[in-house]
């Protein structure tokens, strides 16, 4: 089913998920039992994520069409830098054929070994991609990414925000946020998306913050800003407990975020699971969003 009719006719706040398909085949029968379990959320939808480049695209597929097949609606990310139209068509007519109506549409980084993207490239951004999916592939529903704080590359907040709408205009039916740790920024995000006349659903991704370590990568890579006031409490928290004090920090934070979120109109949130049944149960629980039958 595709995922804007589902955000269409839903009501009341939701979960989605996202996973990440484990490297080794070894690691599929747990992998699998994760999503089993948090299946009891009762998730609008379930994405699966996509390697650099291309990289990890045949277990992208498999993983998803797997997902899909426990009943769960599923998306399937798919990057676009550096690929050509061919490559692009036969996993889309693939995810078709697997039952999967729903692919988050993204640019992607370029290779490791280069740092420019080549001007004579036909698919230079996400955009491209949108309109390539939705001209050659109608039936298929499309996500986009969205940045409440701006892409690293984005030369403003207002260049950022164009970019999304012109995403959203150009055919995607909804966007999912990349993580963020201030609420004001996806409301500030949202509010000038509505003025580009852009109303579809922009739901905001969650990630739980693990350890200072990890934290660090995350800011390191994705551009995000974190407010002094969290840091301090998590530095805290790390000097007289410890990694286990900071997980467990990080998940009253985020479950602080994600009521500030809904209460601020968020149609539901969207978390970023680490393939980690236990946060994404608790943050239901402590959140509300734990189905009445498991309450």
């Amino acid at each position: 089913m595709h995922i804007g009719a589902l955000l269409e006719s839903r009501k009341t706040p939701f979960l989605s998920l996202e996973f990440f398909p484990p490297a080794e085949d070894a690691q599929l029968p747990p992998f699998y039992e994760v999503v089993s379990t948090l299946k009891t959320l009762d998730p609008l939808f379930a994405s699966v994520t996509y390697g650099a480049g291309g990289s990890k695209q045949d277990r992208t597929l498999a993983v998803t069409a797997k997902i899909c097949e426990m009943g769960l609606t599923t998306m399937a990310h798919l990057t676009c830098i550096g690929a050509t139209e061919e490559r692009i068509r036969a996993f889309l007519q693939a995810l078709e054929k697997a039952g999967v109506m729903n692919v988050l549409a993204l640019r992607g980084d370029p290779p490791k070994d280069t740092t420019i993207v080549p001007e004579n490239m036909h698919f230079r951004h996400a955009s491209d991609l949108v309109h390539f999916i939705r001209n050659e592939f109608p039936s298929m529903g499309i996500g986009v990414a969205a940045y409440p704080t701006p892409h690293p590359e984005s030369e403003s907040y207002a260049a950022d925000r164009y970019f999304l709408a012109e995403k959203l205009s150009k055919g995607a039916d909804f966007a999912v946020t990349q993580l963020f740790f201030d609420v004001r920024e996806y409301v500030a995000m949202v509010d000038r998306v509505r003025k580009h006349n852009c109303n579809q659903p922009i739901i905001p991704g969650i990630l739980t913050i693990q350890s200072i370590g990890s934290l660090r990568r995350i800011l390191s890579l994705s551009g995000a800003h974190i407010p002094g006031k969290l840091y301090l409490a998590l530095e805290e928290a790390d000097q007289k407990g410890g990694a286990e004090a900071v997980r467990e920090a990080g998940i009253r934070f985020a479950a602080d975020e994600i009521r500030r979120l809904l209460d601020a109109g968020a149609p539901g949130v969207h978390l970023y699971t680490l393939n980690r049944a236990e946060i994404c149960l608790e943050l239901a629980r402590l959140t509300g969003l734990m189905p009445k039958e498991r309450a």
